[in-house]
């Protein structure tokens, strides 16, 4: 697989992602963005909201992107690595 097919399927992956976040998300998400931020996956439990997590460039912090669009640091969970 070359790197523009893999570059083609994770913006594919990310505009579904991004189908689940509310308007209040998304701008925040944008906004994290230009900071090298990124969704990386949602959360979904059973009766629950769903969860968007989003990481760093770096990947050495992670943080939920919470319904109302704040920013939750301290989710209260871990992620494996």
């Amino acid at each position: 697989m070359t790197e523009a097919e893999r570059r083609k399927l994770a913006s594919a992956h990310q505009g579904r992602l991004k189908r689940e976040l509310n308007d209040n998300q998304l701008t925040t998400l944008s906004s994290l963005e230009h900071f090298g931020w990124e969704l990386k996956f949602i959360r979904h439990k059973l009766f629950q909201d769903p969860i968007a997590v989003v990481f760093d460039g770096g990947r050495a912090k992670f943080a939920v992107l919470e319904l109302d669009g704040s920013l939750n640091e301290s989710p209260g969970f871990d992620i494996r690595h």
